[in-house]
């Protein structure tokens, strides 16, 4: 089955057994996933029984499609993601972005955990992502072109929507709540960065590291979607502190800053 017949009839499942077609679509990180039980007259649906779609693997992802409504939206949560290193290529495990897409999401909230790259940021700063940079040696576009979502070669140039950024500021600010905003860029993993390529990427631009988000991204933006990306500060990067990193930090800093890293999504639910 071609890849696009297999988006299209994971869409079809879905949709069959929904009220109504989501507008706003989600993609929770590591340790931030239980976001999703704040929605209203919630549907979840794991990934396994949803056809032709990626399970994770990971820690802190639990791998459900959760539906609700919160602030008058109907919208669609991702439980979880699939990352690169995991082992598929990233032009199938964007395949839910996609299965989001054809749902008729127009406006997408990608998460994640990240190593701070800035000397200037703590762990548990939230940032706004402003661009990225893609370090992961591949690309989720790579491969026959998927006309029926968008064109060949698609332009990057506003992949994180400045407007609905402009507005996030703003209300952040009025909130009191504290927001960074940068450059993200990806890292394949599944190991950690060394010191000499956290120097480099601070050299390059970049303000933090992860090692998903922007396949999701690039999809997101071949579909035609707007996009807003959120990164929690876990962990300094791979050097800039003397200590070793650890995927048991990411989870408590995420733990430590849940309450504000929600208050932050409600807010941005409140601009769109």
């Amino acid at each position: 089955m071609e890849l696009t017949e297999r988006i299209l009839s994971a869409a079809e499942y879905l949709r069959n057994k929904l009220p109504e077609s989501p507008r706003i679509g989600m993609i929770l990180g590591s340790g931030l996933g239980d976001y999703a039980q704040t929605l209203e007259d919630i549907i979840r649906i794991p990934y396994s029984e949803i056809p032709n779609f990626p399970v994770p693997t990971v820690p802190g992802h639990s791998g459900a499609l959760v539906f609700g409504r919160k602030y008058g939206l109907y919208i669609v949560i991702l439980q979880g993601r699939i990352h690169y290193y995991e082992g598929l290529s990233q032009r199938e495990l964007t395949l839910p972005v996609r299965v989001l897409s054809a749902l008729g999401v127009n406006t997408i909230v990608l998460t994640n955990a990240c190593g701070g790259v800035n000397l200037s940021f703590n762990p548990g700063d939230l940032m706004l992502i402003s661009d990225h940079i893609n370090f992961s040696g591949s690309n989720p576009l790579i491969g026959p072109n998927l006309d029926h979502f968008g064109p060949r070669f698609p332009d990057m140039s506003d992949l994180y929507t400045a407007s609905l950024r402009k507005m996030i500021r703003e209300k952040a600010e009025e909130n009191k709540i504290s927001l960074r905003e940068g450059v993200y860029a990806m890292y394949s993993g599944p190991n950690y960065e060394t010191p000499a390529e956290i120097r480099m990427f601070r050299t390059l631009g970049a303000d933090v590291v992860g090692m998903s988000t922007v396949p999701e991204a690039l999809v997101a933006g071949h579909c035609g979607m707007q996009v807003i990306g959120v990164s929690c500060v876990t962990n300094m990067a791979a050097g800039v502190l003397p200590v070793k990193l650890s995927h048991a930090e990411v989870m408590e800093t995420a733990d430590r800053v849940h309450d504000q890293f929600q208050k932050l999504l409600d807010l941005i639910l409140t601009v769109l």
